[in-house]
């Protein structure tokens, strides 16, 4: 398995930006899709981007298509998640997954996860 670590996370004001990191380690990651999911309170951990292998392919939730942007670097390990035009519906707990072969945007199909980053966006 890959290990995850995220940053980035904060408190910004809505119409802000933040930019998401994923450090992984214990493996190169270039034969595994990537994935950002979120967890808002009392709800249930939901999709927001993914990005295949080689970056060629990428997918986002409705919820945020065209303000945020999921990318990754392979020659770093890293994966990134730059979120724009932020709304307080967006505030959540933002986690990093990770899973070897074809994209997937089921939370069940990543055998990796890092451990989160809070993201508060205020109106």
């Amino acid at each position: 398995q890959v290990q995850l670590v995220e940053s980035g996370g904060g408190s910004v004001q809505a119409g802000g930006s933040l930019r998401l990191s994923c450090a992984a380690s214990g493996r190169t990651i270039n034969s595994y899709a990537m994935g950002w999911f979120r967890q808002a309170p009392g709800k249930e951990r939901e999709f927001v981007a993914t990005i295949s292998g080689s970056g060629g392919s990428l997918y986002y939730a409705d919820s945020v298509k065209g303000r945020f942007t999921i990318s990754r670097d392979n020659a770093k390990n890293m994966v990134y998640l730059q979120m724009n035009s932020l709304k307080p519906e967006d505030t959540a707990v933002y986690y990093c997954a990770g899973k070897y072969g074809d994209w997937s945007i089921v939370p069940a199909a990543f055998g990796s996860w890092g451990q989160g980053t809070q993201v508060i966006v205020s109106s």
